[in-house]
């Protein structure tokens, strides 16, 4: 080896090494300090890019869960109130099987009746329209199929999550029709007492009764018979409330028909009403009363309510109705840490009006339209309340499949995702504390050792003085 002194190549081969044990010393000291092996992309460029994409997906994850924790209480707040909807339905329908009870039944009893069922629509409506998660309204239909119509003579009752969003046509066809009944011409008061029995219901008219007078009587017996008069054409007539085929009337006199009397006569006079027809978006469908309903094609589980006809009280609109726009609200709820990973689910509408629609050969057309003051009328209303009860049912059967199937499964699996995303994270980017402290004890040693190799290889210059002496 030759001895020089402009150069320590000894001493430049000493800090070199110094120097890598130093550095190797400070990654090892921030490694245990911070629990990660990479802290920076120098690092590992690799590993980063990994390890932070799968740090996005954890929060992903995480914020999936949540966001499955939230959908799950809104649709138990939903489901919450529909149970006491359901609740309520069965106390109406127990009322309207009592009014049922024609034997033991006074007009006192049914008109109770009838009153306590009136209260409880109303809070089936209250509980409809006051629902809410956070101020998110839930029941009213706004977290479901909404429409509306271009013509005022047709009104959008509900649609179901087969209803495709959209505008549709509708034509009627055949108009609906409720049960008439027109008198010969009254001309002259009453001459007698008469008795007039309508849908079995006794209506005694004194003599000397104008046109006018008979009508407005008849009228104060509707809420039993079901049944409105008027005048048309000089002749008294009578129409009942419901349309269509369940809509029924019956009418005799005990006096035979005369200029001076009611008109009817002693022979009993019957009709029966008529169910729409129409179609929407081009398909045809049979309707029950004067409520169109799509049971069929994309517009499936649109109902209608046509309007009365303003020119005739007895019929409903016919011809061309504009067009009813389907819009879907359905309640969309990202439960996927990407994008479009989401579930959806429609809430329908349940207020009274929009429950026990479209029961076939029944005179009320929805639950919000029931009467039991009579055991005939009561025996409809039970078949539109087991309609109701079903409809809620069946929302309430959606909304727990939508939990436990959707909501709950998926943030079960969320979770084990996570757990195993997480751990995968944690080989690439953490800290193996057993092998890094091994590597920190070998650095720390190097750089003692290197300090003093540096030291002793500074001095080595100094071995050329005894050369000189």
């Amino acid at each position: 080896m030759s001895l020089t002194i402009a150069n320590n190549i000894s001493s430049l081969n000493a800090q070199n090494n110094l120097n890598r044990s130093s550095t190797a010393l400070q990654s090892s000291v921030e490694r245990l300090s911070s629990g990660l092996k990479v802290n920076r992309g120098a690092d590992g460029p690799a590993a980063l890019v990994i390890s932070e994409k799968q740090r996005a997906q954890i929060a992903g994850l995480q914020q999936a869960i949540d966001n499955s924790n939230k959908a799950v209480s809104l649709v138990q707040t939903a489901e919450g109130a529909l149970g006491e909807i359901n609740d309520l339905l069965v106390k109406v329908r127990s009322l309207a099987l009592d009014s049922a009870n024609a034997g033991v039944n006074d007009a006192d009893a049914l008109a109770a009746n009838q009153a306590e069922i009136s209260n409880a629509l109303d809070t089936i409506d209250r509980i409809a329209s006051n629902t809410q998660f956070g101020t998110k309204k839930l029941l009213d239909g706004s977290a479901g199929i909404s429409g509306t119509s271009s013509d005022s003579d047709v009104t959008f009752l509900k649609g179901s999550s087969s209803t495709t969003a959209g505008a549709y046509a509708v034509s009627i066809t055949t108009k609906a029709e409720r049960a008439t009944v027109s008198a010969a011409a009254q001309t002259d008061p009453l001459a007698a007492d008469e008795t007039l029995t309508i849908n079995g219901v006794a209506i005694d008219l004194s003599a000397g009764l104008t046109q006018n007078q008979v009508v407005d009587k008849i009228n104060e017996f509707s809420s039993q018979t079901g049944v409105t008069a008027d005048v048309d054409g000089g002749k008294t007539r009578l129409y009942t409330a419901a349309y269509g085929s369940a809509a029924s009337l019956s009418v005799v006199s005990n006096v035979a028909a005369d200029d001076d009397t009611t008109g009817f006569g002693t022979s009993i006079a019957n009709d029966t009403g008529v169910d729409v027809v129409g179609t929407i978006g081009g398909t045809t469908f049979t309707g029950s009363g004067n409520v169109l309903k799509a049971n069929s094609g994309v517009a499936k589980g649109m109902t209608l309510e046509i309007g009365t006809d303003s020119a005739d009280p007895t019929s409903t609109v016919t011809g061309a109705q504009g067009n009813v726009t389907i819009a879907n609200n359905s309640l969309v709820f990202q439960i996927g840490p990407n994008q479009n990973q989401t579930a959806r689910v429609t809430i329908d509408k349940v207020d009274a009006s929009a429950l026990g629609i479209g029961v076939t050969g029944n005179q009320f057309s929805s639950l919000a339209t029931i009467d039991v003051t009579s055991a005939s009328k009561a025996q409809d209303a039970i078949g539109v309340i087991d309609k109701a009860i079903n409809d809620v049912t069946n929302l309430r059967g959606d909304l727990g499949a939508f939990q436990q199937n959707t909501l709950t499964s998926t943030s079960n699996n969320l979770r084990t995702t996570l757990e195993n995303t997480t751990n995968a994270e944690s080989v690439i980017r953490d800290t193996d504390f057993a092998s890094e402290i091994a590597n920190f004890t070998k650095n720390q040693v190097l750089v003692q050792a290197g300090i003093s190799i540096l030291q002793n290889a500074n001095q080595t210059p100094q071995m050329v003085l005894s050369l000189l002496r």
